[in-house]
């Protein structure tokens, strides 16, 4: 057995020890997003740095805790906050959690991060169905040892994003009035704002949102064959498109804004994809 599957194995079983649900759906949820863990039923809460090997979460706007309870009656696995290759973290260590996920049971994670809008178009309080991204993070978290027991060496990622889920995702958002785009996303490092002229890159590049995430975690999802849904939730016009600086305030200002019509687009995913997971 690898270090890195011995150190998952580590993890999922002392998850399992503080719960009785095994979740087949999962969430991560970006900058400001966290009020959909606040919400779940009979919630069993563990603090990532209670996990063993789990990385600790150190942005503000993440909480840094793995939440397990019910949403409508399904059960969900949810992290609260996530850890960025910013931080320090290496890639690997970035998407430990989606391996323990993934270990743990989880078929279908939902992916929801904070993002610039790239696509002059698209606007703060809107939210992006990912179709594709690009990882312009300067590396691959799959680099290095590839342990089988985790997925193939060599993967397609042409559907990294499930169409169906997307298709779901999309009918909720029209049930409860939310104005629902698509796109591709770019991940980039951060932890500073891009420059305009890498803004302008990005969209010549054909990205439509821009953000600091869930690139790794999901082609570390999808070597495990997971289902990948990705929302990015706009919270800001990304640099060279407003003559306001932009500002981590802000993100969190508008993931407090959206925060509701979030929480019930949320809910009607999980109902529905938990006929499919």
């Amino acid at each position: 057995m690898s270090d890195v599957s011995k150190r998952v194995d580590e993890a999922v079983t002392y998850v399992g020890s503080k719960t009785k649900l095994r979740p087949t759906i999962g969430l991560v949820l970006g900058s400001g997003l966290g009020a959909f863990a606040d919400s779940l039923e009979k919630p069993t809460r563990i603090p990532y740095k209670e996990i063993p090997h789990f990385p600790i979460a150190t942005a503000i706007g993440h909480k840094g805790e793995l939440v397990i309870g019910t949403s409508g009656g399904t059960p969900v696995a949810v992290m609260s906050g996530r850890v960025h290759h910013y931080e320090g973290y290496s890639l690997e260590q970035v998407v430990f959690p989606v391996r323990v996920l993934g270990r743990f049971g989880v078929r279908v994670l939902v992916m929801t991060n904070a993002a610039g809008s790239v696509n002059v178009n698209y606007h703060p309080g809107e939210l992006m169905l990912i179709e594709d991204h690009i990882n312009f993070m300067g590396g691959n978290p799959l680099q290095g040892e590839n342990p089988a027991s985790l997925g193939e060496r060599f993967f397609d990622m042409a559907d990294a994003y499930d169409p169906r889920l997307r298709e779901i995702a999309e009918r909720a958002c029209r049930k409860f009035g939310v104005t629902a785009r698509f796109g591709v996303y770019i991940g980039m490092t951060g932890p500073s704002y891009e420059t305009p002229a890498e803004i302008k890159m990005a969209r010549a590049m054909g990205a439509d949102a821009v953000g600091m995430s869930t690139v790794p975690e999901v082609i570390a999802a999808r070597h495990m064959k997971l289902r990948v849904l990705g929302i990015s939730c706009i919270t800001n016009m990304a640099a060279g498109h407003s003559k306001k600086p932009v500002d981590h305030k802000e993100v969190l200002a508008v993931g407090e804004r959206v925060k509701q019509a979030l929480l019930d687009v949320l809910g009607s995913i999980i109902e529905q994809a938990a006929k499919q997971a």
